[in-house]
C-alpha cells in the first residue's frame, strides 16, 4: 500500500486529543495498516512538544526535569530517542501480542505504540510532581495498551488486563526505583557543588576530610541502590 508522507499538523493534534479523551474510539477506528509515515511523524511531533515543555520548565529550575532538559537540546534529542524507542517498544509489544494470539503484523503493533505517545506532553507536565508523574505515565500507558489489545488485536479484556497489569506493575516498580536513584544522585551532585565552592576557603586537611565524607555518601547511595 502506498504511503502518504504529507505533514498535517491539524490531523496530528486531532489524533492526539482523541487518544487522550476518547482512546477506545480512536483505537477502534485506527487503520491497522497504511504505512509508517503518519505514526512516525506523530511520534516526532509528540516528542518535540515534550522537549519544548521540558525546556520551558528547565528555565525556571523545574526540579529534576530542569536537570534532564539540558536546554533546547531536549527538542532535538527527545524526538530521536522517542523514534528509536517507538520501534523497539513496538517490537516488544508485537511479541507480546503474538503470544496472546494476535494475528496482526508488526506495523499494527507500531501504530498502537506510536499513537500512545500522545500522552507524552501531558505526563511531562505532571512529572513536575515527584513520583506522581512517573506513576501516571506508566498506568496511563498500560491502560492504552489494554485498549489496543481489545479494540485492535481483538484479545479478551480479562486476558489483556492480567498480562498488562503484571507488566505495568513491574514497569512502575522499575521506573520509581530509577527516579529515586536519579533524585538521590542529583542531590549528591548539588551537595558536591556546594562543597567544591567551599574548598577554596578550607585548609588541605579540611578539604580532604570533606571529600572523604562525600565519597562515603556516594558509596552508601550505591549500596542502597544495589
Amino acid at each position: 500500500m502506498e504511503e502518504t508522507s504529507s505533514f498535517n499538523i491539524s490531523k496530528v493534534i486531532d489524533d492526539a486529543v482523541k487518544v487522550i479523551t476518547q482512546p477506545v474510539d480512536f483505537y477502534r477506528t485506527m487503520p491497522k495498516t497504511g504505512g509508517y509515515a503518519e505514526p512516525l511523524i506523530f511520534v516526532l511531533v509528540m516528542a518535540a512538544a515534550t522537549g519544548i515543555i521540558l525546556t520551558f520548565f528547565s528555565f525556571f529550575g523545574g526540579g529534576r526535569m530542569g536537570g534532564m532538559a539540558m536546554g533546547w537540546a531536549a527538542v532535538i534529542m527527545l524526538p530521536i530517542m522517542a523514534l528509536i524507542g517507538s520501534f523497539v517498544g513496538a517490537a516488544i509489544m508485537f511479541v507480546i501480542w503474538k503470544l496472546m494470539g494476535s494475528p496482526e503484523p508488526y506495523e499494527t503493533a507500531y501504530r498502537c505504540v506510536a499513537y500512545a505517545t500522545a500522552i507524552y506532553p501531558v505526563t511531562a507536565v505532571i512529572s513536575l510532581i515527584p513520583y506522581l508523574g512517573t506513576a501516571i505515565a506508566v498506568v496511563w500507558g498500560t491502560y492504552l495498551m489494554v485498549i489496543a489489545s481489545t479494540e485492535v488485536h481483538m484479545r479478551a479484556r480479562n486476558t489483556a488486563l492480567i498480562v498488562f497489569g503484571i507488566l505495568g506493575f513491574l514497569m512502575l516498580m522499575f521506573n520509581v526505583s530509577g527516579e529515586m536513584a536519579a533524585r538521590r544522585f542529583e542531590s549528591q551532585l548539588e551537595h558536591m557543588g556546594t562543597s567544591m565552592q567551599n574548598l577554596e576557603d578550607m585548609s588541605p586537611e579540611e578539604a580532604g576530610k570533606a571529600m572523604g565524607e562525600f565519597l562515603k555518601g556516594m558509596e552508601k547511595g550505591v549500596q542502597k541502590d544495589q
